[in-house]
């Protein structure tokens, strides 16, 4: 079977969920350390523009968008499932809290914090970044307020581990665990304020101590050439088909573009060979990278004709 490649940072949450499904199954993976500030010449030869990380390949196959990643990572490797006893409707829909909600208080509180220790370019990068989802200039004035709404989220989450339960969902681990672990594990890591706020929720902290013991499994680290001769050299997998019933009336080789619609918003060109309800999928041609699949979820992206 090909090997998952990962593009990802250290520092980043959204790559902290997808090492923690990685971990999770039990997983050997390829990374590669991902561009962190604009111009990505390498990481957009496989994506077409698209700058967010964690990007995952697999061979032509590229997906962007961690809530995909980890839904990709499910249908090709199903055993030790991230859905335990029927609960993709509450991983998923917690999602869109973790993501949003979550990772402004925490991601939030790290700029807030650090922020005047980062390089002037990075700096600049994070504003172009985040646009108006996130006022990163206001971060520092607001400490005090963040880590008084991160003391709110925490009593919510430890309340519902107050039953002793291992795990969000139960007795097994979910990807409602990994989504909530990695906005928080965040705060924890650059926020020195934080700890003692987390020090007050006891159910809280065993739980994260379990989530954090799952691990990222086993990794080999490659170069950012090295992926793009793999993509060049690969053949695509995923899964293919346009729903002829979907609202939009988008067809099967149709020119479209797709676009976030929160931050780091560069729309991405090609023809389009997935349309299902669960995914967007376009093919797209790189001098470099050659004819990849460049995947994206429903939810976030918005699809226009180009």
């Amino acid at each position: 079977m090909s090997e998952v490649i990962l593009h990802h940072f250290a520092s980043s949450p959204f790559a902290e969920k997808i090492r923690l499904v990685l971990g999770h199954k039990n997983l050997s993976w390829l990374s590669v350390d991902a561009e962190i500030i604009m111009p990505k010449p390498k990481l957009t030869a496989l994506t077409g523009g698209y700058r967010k990380t964690p990007v995952m390949q697999i061979d032509a196959d590229i997906y962007c968008d961690s809530r995909l990643i980890a839904e990709e990572l499910e249908r090709r490797f199903p055993e030790k499932t991230i859905f335990p006893n029927s609960t993709y409707g509450i991983c998923t829909t917690l999602n869109s809290c973790t993501d949003r909600d979550l990772l402004t208080v925490c991601s939030g509180l790290a700029i807030g914090v650090n922020k005047k220790s980062f390089p002037p370019e990075l700096m600049q990068d994070r504003k172009n970044y985040f646009g108006s989802f996130m006022d990163i200039d206001e971060f520092g004035g607001e400490i005090p307020y963040l880590l008084s709404l991160l003391q709110s989220y925490l009593a919510i989450i430890d309340k519902q581990l107050s039953d002793q339960r291992p795990f969000w969902v139960g007795d097994s681990a979910s990807l409602a665990d990994m989504e909530i672990y990695a906005q928080l594990w965040t705060a924890r890591s650059f926020v020195p304020a934080a700890e003692a706020i987390f020090s007050r929720f006891s159910y809280l902290t065993q739980w994260a101590e379990r989530v954090r013991q799952i691990g990222h499994g086993e990794s080999t680290t490659i170069t950012r050439d090295d992926a793009i001769s793999i993509a060049k050299h690969g053949k695509s997998s995923g899964e293919k088909g346009v729903d002829p019933l979907d609202p939009l009336g988008l067809s099967d080789g149709d020119e479209v573009e797709v676009t976030p619609t929160d931050y780091g918003c560069i729309p991405v060109k090609g023809k389009l060979v997935t349309l299902t309800t669960r995914e967007i999928a376009i093919e797209r041609e790189d001098p470099d990278a050659g004819t990849v699949i460049v995947h994206f979820p429903r939810f976030g992206f918005k699809i226009g004709s180009s």
